[in-house]
């Protein structure tokens, strides 16, 4: 109790203090791609978005671009053959998988003013055939030059058919060291895929004319081709890029996000000042002999040189920068507090210095790069039941198994690393525009079993190259890059890519006209060059090379909302796997798979047209996509994609924005590339009797949601499931899941 008998609390905190309590944690998120060659920065959006949020969800696509066997995770091949992605060509198993996996141009850094958690999670089902997907990302920085975070991904889809199960695990750290004449960027994964292989049903009749059966079948009572039957993928990634520049310094004006964080800075120590001064308040008090703590002082919030007041209980203490401690006859405590009033006037003449919020910012001049990208995979394929007759050959016989049980085990591992030096565009008298060249080093390593155990292989190659880029300006830029094997296995290959857009302003707007294109002169991946295993076995290591030519032209206009897309290929000896089988009662029997090359060029036209009209709160979204490929046996794809989105968008309450419609994704027949389980990848067909997909279109209805930091959606898939011809397949034999209730949610936190 003080003099005055008021009762003190000694050693409690002031819970709000009273400068800064209401003060705003700033989000500050920003994120970025990474060049996997040269570990350039490429600025990209957080994933935050709710627009199409409830299509993020689907392993056939946001739109339903892809082919794939049904379920959550399941393998999948885009059907824009101009938009697949090849993230490995040594190690291809992991392709159909690009669903789960991030390649590291596609991997989003951080740097945030406050740590950052999202949560996302999405459900459809039971216990017995439902999905589930969760996500967990955390980001921090400690300081404005090092951000680090992690990535835990879990997904696990039990199916709606029989046999069909998926389970995918994947944990990704990273971090980034953004300093002004190094840097560097580190990504440490690992990938786990479990895939229940079914071989699709028996019999399309069970989809497409049920009435042909006396009984009536729930999904899971379909009869498949497969059971106990496995596909495992284990991958491990260790990819670090580092460089170190030369340059100079210059004053820029600061970001409108540089500012918000210098501000909270200034506020921050301003609070701090005054904690510190609350606290040598209460110790002089103290010693002066009042029973304070910090809860009975409440100190002046102005700045300047003045004497302040602090009120003390019912006393009022007078700091300023001249007084001793003493006590006055009036009663009044004096209580020294120089160093107080010293930190305001200095925060005070800081803040007026950084009114013109300007920056010292260093320019690299030249910079010397270095990656290392580390890979190592394992692949087992493995079936504790195969059905009488099934392959067509077998291979290798092992005593240690039973006749009809299979375990085909393949690793691969690969070490690159890639030494550049660059010269920045505009500050070099030798390059006006920017300048690279490097050179890269390959070792990889493969087993495959054979007959008297394992086989290995080891391939070395060395490549060298430059990179030409013009990235300043708002009219032109440019890129283009080549790339030469000079020695090793990669002798010979020629890899050539470039860009080239042009930005013109048009009726208030800006028109962009981009082209880009490659020329590729490549060996064939390893695995179509070399496969040992049970039922399938194929050598070659003589086979051609493979020529790309690729050329793409678009233009986009954002103010009707246009976007066009044209593009001409040309492949030749253009390699692929081809499966066969025959037809019987029992279903699809003695089959056998084969790697084929087209003997003369392939000739493909892609046109593709993207229009958005709004009217009032109504939306509508089209994307319609042309193929044709001159060798439909080599190459087959559908002529006509289409996806197109009708959707109300509207606000509940003034806070909660909402997107509700319908969506549809329907492509023309083809016939569509089989998936083979036993080698975890998709063939074309190879029988003179072809199974068509198509002419079916997938309609979704739901009810998107945004509110705040919050992203949640409610969405009745395939709800015309049974209507029309019912041929709802994504790959033949494989039947896409009926009408299904699905919800989502994804959460920020910023703490």
């Amino acid at each position: 109790m003080d003099p005055q008998g008021n009762v003190t609390r000694r050693g409690d905190r002031n819970q709000t203090d009273s400068l800064g309590s209401d003060k705003e944690i700033p989000k500050g998120l920003s994120v970025w791609t990474l060049d996997r060659r040269f570990g350039d920065r490429i600025s990209a959006v957080p994933d935050t978005i709710s627009h199409m949020f409830m299509n993020s969800i689907f392993t056939n696509g946001v739109r339903g671009e892809f082919n794939t066997t049904g379920n959550l995770g399941s393998p999948r091949e885009n059907r824009i053959f101009i938009d697949r992605k090849s993230e490995s060509r040594d190690f291809i198993f992991t392709n159909p998988y690009d669903f789960f996996i991030t390649p590291v141009e596609d991997f989003r850094f951080t740097n945030t003013l406050s740590p950052f958690t999202k949560l996302t999670y999405n459900n459809c089902g039971d216990r017995t055939n439902g999905e589930d997907h969760f996500t967990a990302q955390f980001a921090v920085n400690a300081g404005k030059r090092i951000g680090a975070g992690f990535k835990f991904d879990y997904l696990y889809g039990r199916g709606y058919y029989s046999a069909q199960s998926t389970s995918h695990f994947n944990y990704t750290m990273y971090t980034s060291y953004l300093g002004d004449r190094y840097q560097a960027h580190l990504i440490a994964t690992t990938n786990h895929q479990k895939i229940m292989e079914n071989g699709g049903i028996t019999s399309d009749m069970y989809i497409t004319h049920p009435e042909a059966f006396n009984e009536s079948y729930q999904t899971s009572e379909i009869p498949t081709m497969l059971e106990r039957n496995w596909n495992r993928n284990d991958n491990q990634r260790i990819f670090f890029s580092q460089r170190y520049s030369l340059g100079f310094n210059r004053k820029v004006p600061m970001t409108p996000k540089e500012i918000e964080a210098k501000k909270f800075a200034m506020a921050s120590e301003k609070e701090e000042a005054v904690r510190k001064a609350k606290e040598k308040a209460v110790k002089d008090a103290q010693k002066a002999g009042l029973d304070v703590n910090e809860n009975d002082v409440e100190v002046a919030k102005s700045f300047g040189g003045r004497p302040q007041d602090a009120k003390i209980g019912e006393r009022t203490t007078r700091v300023d920068s001249t007084t001793t401690d003493s006590l006055s006859s009036s009663g009044r405590i004096q209580v020294s507090s120089k160093a107080f009033a010293d930190s305001l006037i200095a925060a005070s003449k800081k803040a007026a210095e950084d009114t013109s919020w300007l920056k010292n910012e260093y320019v690299p001049v030249t910079s010397f790069i270095h990656t290392l990208d580390f890979n190592n995979y394992t692949r087992i394929y493995q079936a504790y039941q195969t059905p009488q007759d099934y392959y067509l050959d077998t291979f290798k016989a092992d005593e240690k198994y039973a006749p009809d049980s299979i375990f085909d085990k393949t690793r691969h591992w690969s070490l690159r690393n890639t030494f550049a030096i660059s010269l920045l565009e505009g500050f070099n008298k030798w390059a006006k525009a920017g300048l690279k060249v490097f050179a890269t080093h390959d070792l990889r390593h493969f087993t495959l079993p054979d007959s008297a155990g394992v086989s290995s292989w080891n391939e070395n190659s060395l490549t060298v190259g430059g990179q030409l880029v013009k990235t300043q300006g708002r009219t032109l830029h440019y890129n283009v890059t080549g790339e030469f094997g000079v020695l090793g296995k990669n002798l010979g290959e020629i890899h050539v890519d470039g860009g080239v857009d042009l930005n013109f302003p048009l009726f208030k707007d800006t028109m962009t006209l981009a082209a880009t294109g490659f020329y590729h002169h490549e060996r064939p991946a390893f695995y179509y060059r070399h496969y040992q295993s049970r039922h399938f076995w194929w050598d070659d290591e003589d086979m051609p090379f493979i020529d790309h030519i690729h050329a793409q032209g678009i233009l986009n206009y954002q103010k009707t909302r246009t976007r066009l897309r044209v593009a001409y290929d040309i492949i030749k000896n253009h390699t692929y796997f081809a499966a066969g089988y025959n037809t019987s009662d029992q279903g699809r029997l003695y089959n056998s798979l084969v790697v084929r090359q087209a003997s003369g060029a392939i000739n493909l036209i892609t046109a593709e047209v993207a229009q958005d009209f709004t009217f009032g709160p109504l939306n509508w979204e089209s994307v319609l996509t042309f193929q044709k490929s001159t060798n439909k046996e080599a190459l087959p794809l559908p002529s006509i994609n289409v996806y197109t989105n009708l959707y109300l968008r509207f606000k509940i309450a003034h806070v909660l924005k909402c997107d509700f419609g319908a969506d549809a994704r329907f492509f023309t027949k083809y016939d569509a590339p089989e998936y083979v389980p036993a080698i975890g990848s998709f063939a074309v067909q190879a029988n003179d009797e072809k199974v068509q997909i198509g002419n079916y279109p997938m309609i979704n209805v739901y009810a998107n949601f945004h509110l705040q930091h919050t992203r949640f959606f409610i969405m009745m898939s395939h709800i015309n499931a049974g209507q029309g011809t019912r041929d709802y397949f994504l790959a033949p034999h494989y039947p896409l899941n009926g009408r299904v209730l699905r919800m989502g949610l994804s959460w920020n936190f910023y703490n």
